[in-house]
């Protein structure tokens, strides 16, 4: 399938602001095309894309990131920082059960099974349903720094529902921190730097796919996953802004209304 541009921009826009927002970022792709009328743009677009969200949190979150880095090699035996070291395996072990589910999805190509549109509009329905719950109920006394083991594979086991489109990892994963008692803003740090290893994952998974597909695939993955990178930035910015003055509850009713819509219209 040939991309225009047009449809690299939408779709890079798409993921660049949905990714962040907690309301699904697989599920809008799934819709462009069926709102649009272009070709679906297939799962290898879909993780390319991604790659450029991905790409964005480490530039958002140098900090952390390098924090993370240093607890690695701590682990390796270079240098010493306890703190890191342990936030480091957290966030490893945490990303284990997306991983194996991901994996298991890929082998027995189950993925393209969960393309649906009434799926993703029921997803959105409930998970948006359980994170008002959880902003609504949940604690705001932790910090990213208290992060603990149980902590890591509780949010670690929601983070793999979100293969399920319409489900939005980043939702799924702010609903589980949001329980576990972690602010607005330290449950969406929790959640971006979770993903980091998971999507960076995805992103390897699909370099045989790129190969194989040609160069006019694998140049069409790159702009697109460039684009996405700009769109992503900036949304990250501005909800982490957002989320130190105002809840979730704005997201929650889009999701309703997104989800009882696409129900009726499909």
């Amino acid at each position: 399938m040939r991309m225009d541009f047009i449809q690299m921009l939408l779709i890079a826009i798409v993921q660049g602001v949905t990714e962040f927002l907690p309301i699904s970022s697989s599920g809008h792709l799934i819709l462009l095309p069926v709102l649009t009328g272009y070709e679906d743009q297939g799962p290898m677009i879909d993780v390319a894309v991604h790659v450029g969200s991905l790409l964005a949190i480490i530039t958002y979150f140098f900090r952390d990131v390098w924090g993370l880095a240093r607890g690695g090699f701590a682990t390796i035996g270079i240098g010493k920082a306890p703190a890191e070291r342990r936030l480091f395996w957290f966030i490893i072990l945490g990303t284990i059960p997306a991983v194996m589910v991901g994996l298991f999805l890929k082998q027995g190509d189950y993925l393209e099974g969960f393309r649906s549109t009434q799926l993703v509009a029921i997803n959105l329905i409930i998970y948006g349903v359980l994170l008002g719950i959880a902003d609504r109920l949940g604690r705001s006394d932790r910090s990213y720094e208290d992060m603990g083991l149980k902590d890591a594979v509780i949010v670690g086991l929601a983070q793999a529902l979100a293969l399920v489109p319409g489900t939005s990892r980043s939702g799924v994963t702010m609903t589980a921190a949001r329980v576990l008692g972690f602010g607005r803003v330290e449950a969406a740090r929790f959640s971006f730097l979770l993903s980091i290893p998971a999507v960076a994952g995805a992103g390897v998974l699909i370099v045989p796919d790129l190969l194989e597909a040609g160069g006019n695939m694998a140049i069409e993955a790159l702009i697109t996953g460039a684009l996405t990178f700009l769109a992503a930035f900036g949304t990250m910015a501005f909800l982490m802004r957002f989320l130190k003055r105002a809840s979730m509850m704005v997201f929650v009713v889009y999701r309703i209304i997104m989800g009882v819509a696409l129900l009726i219209l499909f």
